[in-house]
This record gives C-alpha cells, structure tokens and sequence, in this order.
C-alpha cells in the first residue's frame, strides 16, 4: 500500500487569512480545499455565531471537535476555525495527516481585518478582547504548528509563498513534488 500524502493544516486567528490563503495554496499545490467552519455550517445548517447565541460556544466547540476529528486532512488543505486549538486530540488527528502551519497575524492587523468581531462566530469568554483571545490563544497555536509563518503587510498569494518556502524548508515532501513550479 502506498503512503497518502500529507496535507497541510493552517491555524491561526480570526482575520489571519485561512480561507483565502488556503484556497490559493490548494490551487497552487493541486490538491482539495476545506474549511472546516463551512463543514460545520453545512452539517448544522447554521451559522457558528447562530450555534453561540443558541447554544453558547461551548457547544461550538463540542461541535467543532468533531467536526476536526473526522477531517481526512491527507492531500488537502485544511483551514480550521480559529478555536481548534483547543481541542487537542482533534488537533493531534490532523497532525498525523498533515503539516500544521501557524498563519501569525500581529494585534493592530487583526483589528484592521477583524471588523465584525462581535457577529464572526468567535469563541471567546464574555467580555474578552481581541488582544487577550490574541494573548490566551498564541501559546495553543505555537503549541501545535509544526511552521509558524508572519503574515503582517503580505498579501494572500505572499503568504502562499511564505508557506511553501517554509513547508520547502520543513522537507514536506509533497509539496516538493508539487510546488517545483508556479501556475
């Protein structure tokens, strides 16, 4: 039996660009997208924010590690929502499928991009900040990524080549065999 290829896992904060830097790497590198926050929409047939205000964000986040446990994460691109982190098991299943790749955005970027922060859907305590979700959430994502990539000032297709460089320089195979080449 032949070994899968691994995929790639990006985390990050909210606004730190998983989704569309994730849909521009799986285009480059050739292989498929999920977002695991619209895997979560299509299985409850809600909003995240919508299963906050009826269940509280403990329940999203029941939800949301499920969701990520079930993930094939080999040979795609997976963009998790900003709170996986937080389940460590799920997180450990998509390390053994996947390169986990940190997208590190700096607080003054975050609030530029964030601007719906109060209807995003976001896992956080009442009355929590952006820079303490920032400050709690930072040490779960350095605690994962295998790759931590600086996003400040790039912009999404920069980013692409930020995280092949760095997935290059890590010895992913698999991108070695597809990202020889731009489209």
């Amino acid at each position: 039996m032949s070994e899968q290829q691994r995929g790639i896992t990006l985390i990050g904060m909210p606004g730190c660009g998983k989704s569309t830097v994730g849909r521009l790497l799986a285009a480059r590198l050739g292989l498929e997208f999920v977002d695991t926050d619209r895997v979560i929409e299509a299985c409850t047939g809600r909003r995240l924010q919508q299963i906050i205000d009826g269940e509280g964000a403990a329940s999203l986040r029941t939800i949301e590690q499920d969701v990520l446990g079930r993930v094939d994460a080999h040979a795609r691109v997976v963009a998790t929502g900003g709170s996986a982190v937080y389940a460590d098991a799920a997180m450990r299943h998509l390390a053994t499928a996947s390169t986990i790749v940190h997208l590190d955005v700096g607080l003054p970027e975050l609030e530029q991009r964030v601007t719906d922060w109060a209807t995003r859907g976001l896992v956080r305590t009442p009355g929590q900040d952006m820079a303490e979700l920032l400050t709690e959430r930072s040490q779960l994502y350095r605690r994962h990524a295998d790759i931590r990539v600086t996003c400040d000032g790039l912009t999404p297709e920069q980013v692409v080549e930020h995280v092949i460089a760095a997935l290059l320089s890590h010895g992913d195979s698999a991108v070695e065999r597809t990202a020889a080449s731009p489209p």
